[in-house]
């Protein structure tokens, strides 16, 4: 049985690898949360106009994408939209981040159709009469709800959107498959290189762990504290 060693991943380019790739995969979740929560917000705002057209707009978008798989997603974005453009602008796009900029545009998409209905359960939460008040005196519609009802769903909804970030910053592993070079494909590299598939992807692990109880623990702190039923202390 080969000697087990952690050191030989702790120094050097192997380190680096690793570390970049974390540095990669903690920047894909917040990439996408800056783009995913106002696309939610707006999905949300759909599902729940007195519009029907918009309602079956906000209800198609949701459906269709969270009926397929993430990974089928990453896919899409790295292969099949790239093809639809003319051919000088595809090689430019393939000479860039293409591989960083399909999985932001596939996570984004992918967990903005969860976060707004979390969003929109937030909404329905709310009593309808705040509404009715705050058109009652002028607001309109989308101003009632961008500064009375909106504010209060978002507070309500924290602690579950925390947990989709949760989800998030797990999924953006799935991104090794378009070879995005985040933690998972690092962490390949390096096991390729090493031989060391213990050690690699026990680190790989604590990563993951060390990040999602991180925010577990905040995803808990947020529901005793800001929840409508949590204790305020």
């Amino acid at each position: 049985m080969p000697e087990l060693s952690f050191a030989p991943l702790l120094q050097g380019d192997y380190l680096a690898w690793l570390l970049a790739g974390l540095q990669l995969s903690l920047l894909l979740t917040g990439l996408t949360l800056t783009t995913a929560l106002p696309l939610a917000i707006v999905i949300a705002l759909l599902r729940i106009s007195p519009l029907r057209p918009l309602q079956l707009v906000g209800e198609a978008y949701v459906e269709a994408v969270r009926c397929v798989p993430l990974l089928v997603h990453m896919l899409f974005w790295y292969f099949g939209v790239p093809e639809l453009l003319p051919d000088g602008i595809k090689e430019t796009v393939y000479a860039g981040h293409i591989e960083v900029v399909s999985a932001w545009a596939a996570l984004t998409l992918y967990t903005a159709a969860y976060m707004s209905e979390d969003i929109r359960s937030g909404v329905r939460a709310v009593p309808g009469a705040q509404l009715s008040a705050a058109m009652a005196l002028g607001f309109s519609y989308l101003a009632a709800m961008r500064l009375v009802v909106l504010p209060q769903a978002l507070r309500i909804t924290f602690p579950p959107l925390l947990s989709q970030t949760l989800n998030l910053w797990k999924n953006t592993s799935i991104a090794t498959v378009i070879g995005t070079a985040e933690l998972m494909y690092q962490a390949q590299r390096v096991e390729s290189a090493t031989f060391r598939g213990f050690e690699t992807f026990a680190l790989v692990t604590a990563a993951y762990l060390s990040v999602s109880l991180l925010l577990t623990a905040l995803a808990q702190w947020a529901q005793a504290r800001l929840s409508p039923n949590g204790a305020r202390r």
